[in-house]
């Protein structure tokens, strides 16, 4: 294959689809790893008509399931045996939600989705991402973060298990680790062709219709926010910048904001004691 190959989990919908079809534009064969099907077919064909590229795929994920995860890469391997791009977009964030979720295989749903399967999965590519001449991996995490500068990762209780479930910290707890797990992964990958950064999304318009179950008050300030946030197509263009530019070849483990700038994170997510007591938290899940 001539193209090269970009993998872009959750890209129905949002930034992930816009991100899509930019990358599409420039060339790539675009792999769009989606959760629901039928959301994944509608996301496929309006990606191909408005990006003018049929180098477009649908493969089937569920971050939430390691069972989903493996069939996804094993699919994935069988006809790509190189990979150039891997990009972690996919999160759980459902403003409706006010308790935990477990999955099918026991583990709460936004730690599961958000930062134990884009660990998994970058595992089980990460041979195939090797085998590019610069293969790059590319987690999301926030802008929201910065208000929440004391925020830890509970090595506990990350799943909400025993502590009242709180879904802003869950959420940012998992983006928080995956800004962790990029610093430890770009020390790991370090004297390979491969870099990995993260992307600080900020603030961009969130399509309210998708939440049925939102109260007139939360859809009022949600429509009031979105005037002052970014569309998904401008925050996608520091995705493509990272993903596809020749700027970035030698740059890794670093933080990117929307203006495609480097901007730091807390003490705590650079200390190498706290990220490896993460990684083996990380792991504990992966390998139990």
């Amino acid at each position: 294959m001539d193209r090269k190959v970009c993998i872009i989990t959750g890209a129905n919908s949002g930034i992930g689809k816009e991100a899509a079809i930019q990358i599409a534009r420039e060339g790539y064969h675009v792999i769009i790893a989606c959760r629901n099907k039928e959301r994944g077919i509608t996301a496929l064909e309006d990606i191909k008509r408005i990006s003018k590229s049929h180098a477009i795929e649908l493969m089937l994920l569920d971050l939430s399931l390691k069972s989903s995860i493996k069939d996804f890469a094993e699919e994935v391997l069988q006809k790509y045996p190189v990979i150039d791009v891997l990009i972690h977009n996919a999160a759980i964030f459902d403003i409706t939600q006010k308790s935990p979720r477990y999955s099918s295989e026991g583990i709460e749903t936004i730690w599961a989705t958000n930062h134990i399967g884009p660990v998994y999965l970058t595992l089980l590519l990460l041979d195939a991402i090797k085998a590019s001449s610069q293969g790059r991996i590319l987690t999301v995490s926030s802008k929201g973060l910065l208000s929440m500068p004391g925020l830890k990762v509970d090595l506990n209780d990350p799943e909400f298990k025993k502590r009242k479930f709180n879904l802003t910290k869950a959420y940012y707890q998992s983006k928080l680790a995956q800004v962790m797990y990029t610093y430890w992964l770009a020390k790991q990958l370090k004297n390979t062709p491969v870099t990995v950064n993260s992307i600080r999304v900020t603030a961009v318009q969130v399509d309210i219709n998708r939440y049925a179950n939102l109260s007139a008050f939360y859809k009022k300030i949600y429509s009031l926010k979105s005037k002052f946030s970014l569309t998904p197509e401008e925050m996608a263009k520091t995705y493509t910048y990272l993903a596809t530019s020749s700027d970035v070849n030698h740059i890794s483990g670093s933080y990117f904001d929307e203006n495609n700038k480097k901007v730091g994170s807390s003490k705590y997510s650079h200390d190498s004691g706290h990220i490896d007591e993460i990684m083996k938290l990380t792991m504990s899940y992966i390998n139990p």
